[in-house]
């Protein structure tokens, strides 16, 4: 059967911010979906990140500095727990769903290196594999579609409801479900094995960087960089 009809699990992370090497993880979210949709198990978790939470992204996310800082879970302890729980579900063989991987899994990555925790990438032996990411299949098989490509505009383009924006466990499930319409109206990447789509995501967002970097340079910034590496980014030494 086809990779989108089957159980499929979705992984997604809150922060305090959007640098991968400077943020924090305030909750977290892996939830199993079966091939008839359904949530059949789900693991979320909230944070106190050690740090203050900016407004900025309370506002999005809706945790206040407080509310962490009260009912949170110890940093080191529940990246433990998140870190495992992800490296289980690759393990399995079983897919890895993650809007926009390459800023979730890195970020995950250095919050490890933070706590001298085993990486998902040591605990595994390799780079984690099989990943789906609906950000980097939406912009390789759409891609001139003009507007924007977050969560919610990939929902309404492929008709899945998000009922609660921002909220790990429903991003979660929504980058599930849009994967899974994502294999139904583009029959190539649905037909793909696991590892072939894997590869492929890796060629796509390695062109989408350089693309997105070229574009930069010519209007904006002529030393800009953009990473190409998918679905972490490397460590800087």
């Amino acid at each position: 059967m086809a990779w989108h009809r089957e159980l499929l699990i979705g992984f997604d992370l809150e922060t305090t911010g959007t640098d991968v090497e400077a943020d924090r993880i305030v909750t977290a979210a892996v939830v199993a979906l079966e091939p008839d949709g359904t949530v059949s198990s789900e693991r979320t978790w909230l944070l106190d990140p050690g740090v203050a939470i900016p407004a900025q992204a309370s506002a999005i996310h809706g945790i206040s500095t407080d509310h962490a800082r009260r009912h949170g879970l110890p940093a080191a302890s529940a990246i433990e727990d998140i870190a495992e729980a992800v490296a289980e579900v690759l393990r399995s063989g079983t897919p890895l769903v993650v809007m926009n991987a390459r800023y979730d899994l890195s970020l995950l990555d250095r919050e490890c290196r933070r706590y001298g925790l085993r990486s998902i990438t040591e605990r595994l032996g390799t780079t984690p594999s099989p990943v789906v990411d609906p950000l980097v299949i939406d912009k390789h098989v759409d891609r001139y579609r003009k507007g924007k490509r977050a969560l919610y505009a990939l929902c309404a383009h492929y008709g899945v409801a998000l009922d609660d924006a921002h909220d790990a466990k429903a991003d979660a499930v929504a980058a599930v479900r849009v994967v899974r319409s994502m294999g139904e109206r583009h029959r190539p990447v649905g037909a793909m094995s696991l590892t072939d789509l894997h590869e492929l995501q890796v060629r796509a967002a390695a062109a989408q960087s350089a693309s997105l970097q070229a574009y930069l340079r010519r209007t904006t910034n002529p030393a800009a960089v953009v990473e190409p590496a998918w679905p972490v980014i490397p460590r800087s030494r």
